[in-house]
């Protein structure tokens, strides 16, 4: 006696597996783990110093938001051009997918401009002082993921341009915008800790 091969309907009914993640997508979740780690000491390292400081801290007062705040609206902004890129190309539109990975990129470029503007312009360096240390080691690791971001970015715009990217493969995109986010959430974190928080005399 043969089973009857089930209908449409009814396969239709059944219920789908679900897409096992990929190695590079547990990659990128590794990495972004690992680089939230690394942050989390340095901020404990700036609050516990700052909690044993006899004087104020930071030494030279709260920093200036002038320059900063404008700067992290850029960030920010370029996170939803990320978004809206990635979000592009799960719905087959390679043409925004590259205009949005584009002005991410000009954004991303102008704030590692606008940061090294304002170190210019600071009275401080790493040598200064163990705020000075930690201002340009935080500063500095966050500029530098940021770097690392644009390079990735400009690899899958250039992969987009040379049409790597559809609506079902489009892997690389995904897993580079989880970083950009997490460098944009990073720099929230670091910039309420090192800019708002001394707006509130938290120390000294």
């Amino acid at each position: 006696m043969t089973m009857a091969a089930p209908t449409a309907a009814a396969q239709l009914q059944q219920p789908s597996r679900p897409e096992a993640r990929s190695t590079g997508f547990w990659g990128m979740m590794l990495l972004i783990a690992t680089e939230a780690s690394l942050f989390a000491y340095l901020l404990f390292s700036y609050f516990y110093l700052g909690s044993l400081a006899s004087g104020p801290w930071p030494p030279e007062g709260p920093p200036s938001l002038r320059l900063v705040l404008p700067n992290t609206l850029v960030l920010l902004i370029s996170s939803g051009t990320m978004y809206w890129a990635e979000r592009s190309i799960r719905r087959g539109q390679a043409g925004r997918l590259r205009l949005g990975l584009l002005l991410t990129l000009v954004l991303g470029v102008i704030f590692l401009f606008v940061q090294g503007l304002e170190y210019s312009k600071k009275g401080i360096t790493p040598l200064s002082h163990a705020y000075g240390s930690l201002f340009f080691t935080i500063t500095g690791f966050h500029g530098a993921h940021v770097a690392v971001g644009l390079i990735m970015i400009a690899v899958i715009t250039a992969r987009a341009f040379l049409g790597h990217f559809d609506r079902r493969r489009h892997e690389a995109v995904t897993n580079v915008s989880w970083y950009w986010h997490f460098v944009d959430v990073v720099w929230l974190t670091v910039f309420a800790s090192l800019y708002l928080s001394p707006q509130f005399g938290h120390f000294g």
